[in-house]
């Protein structure tokens, strides 16, 4: 059997069974979204754009083909080495923690699908708040995609079984200390593999909290990719717009 053994984010998202897991993440709802976000914000072409924690760089490659100059940073070295493929003269991507600033500043800048909270101590969440205010310009907006804690709590499915590609996958979710906790059970090749995912939950006042915390505000909120508003009980999705 195969432990992750140091931070479950390093050993889970530079695994090929975490893209095979989530490969119905495609780029048509990226797409979706990335038109509705810019198009409400009024994003001008040319804008810069980080996309913080930007995995494979999905909603990075749609945002350069459609004319802005994006940055995708991911502490993933097979996620940015896989995404560098698709670099280009409005693309570039790096691997880095996204809990510390780079050394430039950003029009927009966007931390998308739930790519937040994966720090069991606050103060290192923090740090991202803190990373997001020093890489905004003074006219800036930032947005962070989370999930609606609430609202995963009342729809949760507690145990799921899955055959992708001849792999197995077992899943549980749970909630502990104040986690949203997802063990895998991943059986491939007659060889067994565990992961974790584990993301704080935390709700919109925890955020306000840290956004003040930080010297931001938020200026607005939505509760899908539609952009409807956000209801504390009915909607999947906490997006957040402040600067």
């Amino acid at each position: 059997m195969t432990k992750n053994k140091s931070e479950w984010y390093i050993d889970w998202f530079n695994s090929p069974f975490y893209h095979q897991l989530y490969k119905e993440r495609d780029y048509s709802e990226a797409t979706y979204f990335m038109n509705n976000l810019v198009s409400y914000l009024k994003i001008p072409k040319d804008t810069t754009i980080l996309d913080l924690a930007c995995g494979r760089g999905r909603h990075s490659l749609y945002l350069s083909k459609i004319g802005y100059n994006v940055t995708g940073i991911d502490i993933s070295k097979e996620n940015i080495a896989e995404a560098k493929k698709n670099q280009s003269d409005r693309l570039n991507y790096i691997i880095h923690d996204m809990r510390q600033p780079l050394s430039y500043q950003f029009d927009l800048i966007l931390n998308l699908f739930t790519s937040f909270g994966y720090y069991y101590n606050d103060i290192d969440n923090l740090h991202i708040i803190r990373s997001i205010k020093c890489n905004l310009n003074i006219t800036g907006k930032a947005v962070i995609d989370f999930f609606n804690v609430d609202y995963v709590l009342n729809n949760l499915i507690e145990h799921e079984e899955k055959v992708i590609d001849d792999t197995k996958f077992t899943i549980n979710r749970y909630l502990v200390d104040n986690l949203l906790v997802k063990d895998i059970k991943i059986e491939s090749n007659n060889k067994l593999y565990e992961f974790q995912e584990k993301v704080k939950a935390y709700r919109i006042e925890d955020f306000l909290s840290m956004f003040k915390e930080c010297g931001l505000m938020l200026k607005e909120n939505f509760g899908d990719y539609k952009l409807n508003n956000f209801n504390k009980n009915s909607s999947p999705r906490l997006i957040m717009v402040f600067e």
